[in-house]
Parts: C-alpha cells; structure tokens; sequence
C-alpha cells in the first residue's frame, strides 16, 4: 500500500533526490517548493507524513510545522525537519514547534527510511483508533476526550546505576515528570510500579552485546509495556543498527551523551503522543462496551447474545462438549408497569439483572434480549448442571422482592425459564448456524410450557 509523503523544499534537485529514495521504498510523493503551498497541500492532500526544509523562500520551516501543528486538520501528520544547519537552538526550536524529528544533511539513506517506517507505524496505528473514535462519537457512544495533568512515567534503565543517576540529573531541570531508575528485571516485572511508565530510556549495552535492543523487543511484546515510548540510548549511532531498532520497536534513538533540554522535550512529546493514544483507545473501548451493552441493566444487549451464541456453538462442535441455552422472562411483568409506572419496572429489570449476573459463574453469559426477556448460555454443561443453575436463578429472583424506594414498597416477582441443550446430535455435516436456531426454537418453546404450565419454574426442552 502506497503511503503518500509530501516533500517541502525549495531547491528541485533536493526534491528529486528524496522522491527517488522514496519511490524505490514504495513510498508515493507529492511534492512543495514553499511554505505556502506546503500548508496548502497539507490540509488538501493529507500525507502520511512531512518531510520539511528549514529554510523556504516564503516562511521559515519552523512557522509551517506551528502552522501545521495549530490547525486541526494537519495537527496529527508526523513532521520531519531537514537542513543542512548541525545549529542547536534551531533543532531545539523545531522539537518546540512540534517536530517529530530532526535531521541533518547529507541524510543517511538507511536512517531515514528506518526512521519514515517508525513515524508511520505510530500514525497509522493513531489515525486508526481516531477513526473508530470518531465513529462512536458520531454514534454518541464516546467518552468526552479529558485533559491531562498529572505528570509522566519516565523509566531510566542502565547497566550502571551511576548512569541511570546521571541521566537523572541532566533531565531533572527541565521537566515536571516523575523519574524512575529501574532495572530490566524490575522493568519486566508484573509490579505496577515499575511496569506502568510512558517512556523508558533505555542503555544500548546493559552488559552484553545487543541487551539493549533485546530489551526493547522484551517490552514492546509485554501488555503493561507495549504501549509505552522506548528510547534506545546509543553512544554512537551505526546506520543498520539504529535502523533495526527502530523496526523492533523503538520509537526513538537518543545519542550518549545525553543533552538534557533536547532529551527532555524529545520526551515530553513522546509522553504526549503516548497519553493522546491512550485516550484514544479508552473512547474506542467505551465505544465498542456501550454497542454491545443494554443502557439500562449493564448486561450485554442482544447483539452481543446471539454472537456469543454462535462462538458457544461452533466451540462446541469443535470440541464435543455441550452447553445450555436458556431463555428467561418475568411473570406478570406488565401488571408492574400498569400499577407502579415504567420508573419502577426499570428498577425491578436492574434488581432482576443484578441478581443474575451475581447467581452465574464468570464463564457464563446473560444477556437482556428483549423487554423483560433475558437469554442465558452455559458453555460446557451436562443437562443436571445446567438445571441446577436455572433452578438457582429462579430463586435469586423470587426469594426476595425488589424494593421501590420512590414508592416506599416491595414488589415480589418471579420468572419462568425453559431449558435446552446443545447440540443436536445428528450424523452428517454440521451447520452451527441452524443449529443455535433450532436450540433457540427448543428453549422458547420450553419458556411458553412454563409459562403454560403456573408459572416460577423452569422447564426443559424435549429432545430435538
């Protein structure tokens, strides 16, 4: 898949030449000879990424990548400056303008693509999980995005302690964060405290040849840490060495020495491309939570029932093993509407959820699949197991009344339940889908006997 890059310059040999590294990585380019256009461009065409001179005709490339960052429709495109200026101050004011990277001609080919392929992985990955924000939002099923303000997690891992502490010491004037000096193990270890960072730091040699690197690749693959920005400190930086790391998962390479403003505003916006990401993931998680969830028992809504329905089954088929389908409903559940309102039959459907989400193992799933009409699936039962566990919700639900504080009053209910077993045993192919609705069929049909038949009891399907 092509991943359209946009290359800011003034000068068309230097364009030419990036475009010819880029098209033989099967990158697409578009090309600026001006910040004008570049801004332009930006906001028109949507690159993946920006490769942006420092010195323009028009305005300086530090002023386009503020621009950039400043408006909402290019704030999140990765942004590489490159110049043939070594000038400090100027690398420091283009991390400040919001720069992702800053690199000094002549580029090192195999660098620049290491470091292309990085920026890319980070903005696909955040343009993806925009995207389903987005989408919940516009469903209205997003959490409203919150601003951060407690400090970041900043791990320092070295082979010597009196690194870590000199680091420690160089960062220390310049940022806010709470600095933590670990070692791999404590790194890599379940501890909250030593596992939750934002950012570590970590030394290219912790004793032994490519430890750092191994590190790096140790975090990224653990779920505490995968999340999390990885810095690989390097006392010199070798072209395919530094490219490696970066493919294994660093996303950034800091040289050793460490210069300690730089450094520092290097991680304050790893830090905060890291906490952004976060966010991002939570409203997608909320998101997807409230799709499969009824609004007003928390239980899962019938979309989500009859999916985890078929799994069930098809695992079953898989395995041999059978499980139970119920389908649940209160008696009389009307009558509570007609004489105390639809306020208290929503309070009696909270109490009833609860009590059956208290009464069934963790394995187990109820779901709210109608009015009053709940679906029940055990996964791996005997038909005595399965019966028991119905017999058991039946009492959770009858033996105490739901109390209406608003109305001062108790309200007794009780449901009925019809019991079926899955699968069909038959001979010849097998269709899990037909097969769920038959099960379904069978538990209905059960549901009504019951209902038939007084009422408060569970009945059992008769074989298919």
């Amino acid at each position: 898949m092509s991943r359209r890059i946009l290359i800011v310059d003034d000068l068309a040999t230097n364009r030419i030449i990036l475009k010819v590294k880029l098209n033989a990585a099967c990158h697409e380019t578009i090309q600026a000879s001006d910040g004008t256009s570049a801004l332009k461009m930006a906001r028109d065409e949507q690159p993946k990424l920006i490769l942006l001179d420092l010195m323009l005709p028009d305005i300086s490339g530090i002023e386009v990548c503020r621009r950039l960052r400043a408006d909402p429709l290019t704030q999140h495109i990765p942004i590489v400056i490159i110049t043939a200026s070594a000038d400090r101050e100027k690398r420091l004011l283009a991390l400040q303008a919001g720069a992702d990277e800053f690199l000094v001609k002549p580029l090192n080919e195999v660098i620049l693509l290491a470091r292309i392929r990085s920026l890319l992985r980070t903005h696909e990955l955040e343009s993806e999980l925009r995207m389903r924000s987005e989408t919940w939002a516009e469903m209205e099923l997003a959490e409203r995005e919150t601003v951060f303000t407690l400090p970041g997690r900043i791990g320092l891992i070295a082979a010597k302690p009196q690194t870590a502490i000199g680091w420690r010491q160089s960062l220390s004037p310049h940022l806010l964060d709470r600095i933590t000096i670990l070692s791999p193990t404590e790194a890599l270890s379940d501890q909250a405290d030593a596992s939750e960072q934002d950012i570590y730091l970590i030394d290219a040699d912790l004793g032994a040849y490519g430890s750092g690197l191994r590190l790096v690749a140790d975090l990224r693959s653990r779920k505490q840490s995968r999340h999390s920005a990885l810095a690989l400190v390097l006392p010199e930086v070798e072209p395919n060495a530094a490219a490696l790391a970066l493919d294994m998962g660093a996303t950034d390479l800091l040289p050793c020495p460490l210069e300690g403003q730089e450094t520092a505003l290097r991680i304050s916006l790893h830090i905060q491309r890291k906490r952004r990401a976060d966010q991002l993931r939570r409203a997608v998680h909320h998101g997807l939570k409230l799709a499969v969830t009824d609004p007003l028992t928390g239980l899962y809504n019938r979309r989500y029932g009859m999916s985890h329905l078929d799994r069930v089954a098809a695992s079953s088929a898989r395995s041999g093993r059978r499980f139970a389908v119920m389908l649940l409903d209160l008696d009389r559940f009307k009558t509570v509407n007609d004489v105390h309102g639809h306020a208290a039959g929503d309070a009696v459907l909270e109490t009833v959820a609860a009590r059956l989400r208290s009464s069934l193992h963790p394995k187990d799933m109820v779901a709210r699949i109608g009015g009053e009409e709940f679906l029940v699936v055990l996964p791996e039962t005997t038909m005595g197991a399965a019966r028991q566990v119905a017999e058991r919700l039946c009492r959770s639900v009858a033996g105490h009344p739901v109390r209406l504080d608003e109305l001062s009053l108790e309200v007794s209910v009780t449901m009925s339940v019809g019991l079926a077993l899955g699968p069909c045993l038959t001979d010849g192919p097998r269709d899990t889908s037909a097969e769920t609705r038959q099960i379904l069929a069978r538990a209905d049909a059960a549901l009504l006997a019951a209902k038939s038949d007084g009422r408060n009891q569970v009945t059992i399907a008769s074989a298919a």
